[in-house]
């Protein structure tokens, strides 16, 4: 019997996910929240870009979605800018007894030692009284830090380091509050954006390399973080708008997760608006953007994730990616124990059968 799932949020993330959730046979869409007036009463096929009429329309209120009374609702909606509502709205779902698998507040990814208790402890107590259970994740944060390095790792004899890149090109990349405000492209050099402002990147980070830590047998110590910004030469246009002459154009960032004095879990992220800037930082495997996973042990790995889709380009693949981990995990989280739940915690493969060509 198919599941009967929600979806909260319809933004990049969302729309991916809400195409998946119309057309997989192992889910029965029952609902969609929006939280844009112009988009209440529009069907979900619609807002998925699909020539479909589902019959099911949008509505602005989360308590519609429940009253649909689903099996697990997907939340997609912006967590970087609203990290307590959105605890609040999940917490709400959890404690009606509804599941929920989401691409955000990426620090319920594992959120012990991360986060102070009392800003997650309603997610479990809601959790525990409604009997629900909770699992975020998503590309990076997400399964390039926790799923790809567990299967590495396992057949290592000794681990000593494992680290892990992003590296991509963003000037398509759609998403204007995450551009602009979040990471801080096309904004001066001397403005500190939201996420580099001190303890952030250690923060937003933290929950995954944590998580990545417990499945290793180690707790991290201590988080440090350096960044360099990049300005641009010219002014030119990306997907979002316009970056000035001098305004930052390139990002590089590092976080480390240090066990008893060595540099033991590393993320990396290499982000730029052209291809031609900073050439000496690390490339990608593939043109746009690529994801790098290596291990330095016995033995070591260097291992490149590529990620395309026949619909986008790698911006679109990589969301297309974290979005499919956490819809292809609806099941599991709907069998488990009540509680937030990680990557530990779920089977090794959570995904589809195999299928025909389309």
């Amino acid at each position: 019997m198919a599941l009967r799932v929600v979806l909260v949020g319809t933004g990049n993330a969302g729309r991916i996910a809400l195409t998946q959730l119309i057309t997989d046979p192992r889910f029965e869409l029952v609902g969609v929240g929006v939280s844009t007036p112009e988009k209440v009463g529009r069907d979900a096929g619609e807002l998925a870009g699909l020539d479909i009429v589902t019959g099911i329309t949008a509505v602005a209120d989360i308590g519609d979605l429940l009253a649909a009374r689903p099996d697990c609702a997907v939340y997609t909606a912006m967590g970087d800018t609203r990290l307590v509502e959105a605890m609040g709205d999940i917490a709400r779902i959890l404690s009606a007894g509804v599941n929920v698998v989401g691409t955000a507040p990426g620090l319920l990814m594992y959120p012990w030692g991360t986060l102070p208790g009392k800003l997650f402890a309603a997610v479990e107590t809601a959790a525990t009284a409604g009997g629900a259970s909770v699992f975020v994740n998503g590309v990076d944060p997400g399964f390039v830090n926790d799923l790809i390095p567990f299967a590495l790792a396992s057949t290592c004899q000794r681990v000593e380091q494992v680290r892990c890149l992003e590296i991509a090109d963003y000037a398509t990349y759609d998403g204007s509050t995450v551009m602009f405000d979040v990471m801080g492209f096309g904004k001066p050099l001397d403005e500190t954006p939201m996420l580099l402002q001190p303890g952030v990147l250690g923060i937003a980070w933290g929950a995954g390399m944590r998580a990545l830590a417990a499945g290793l047998g180690v707790r991290i110590d201590e988080i440090t973080e350096t960044y360099e910004r990049e300005p641009a030469p010219e002014n030119f246009r990306i997907a979002v708008g316009e970056v000035p002459a001098g305004s930052q154009a390139a990002l590089r960032f590092e976080i480390t997760g240090w066990v008893g004095g060595h540099p033991a879990i590393v993320v990396e992220h290499i982000t730029r608006l052209r291809d031609d800037l900073r050439p000496d930082w690390a490339r990608p495997a593939q043109a746009g953007g690529s994801y790098r996973v290596e291990i330095t042990g016995e033995p070591s790995y260097s291992v490149d994730i590529s990620p395309s889709s026949r619909r986008g380009d790698h911006n679109y693949a990589a969301i297309l990616a974290g979005v499919g981990r956490v819809v292809n995990a609806i099941p599991a989280v709907v069998a488990a124990e009540p509680g937030i739940r990680t990557t530990g915690d779920l089977p090794m493969y959570t995904g589809p059968g195999l299928t025909a060509p389309a």
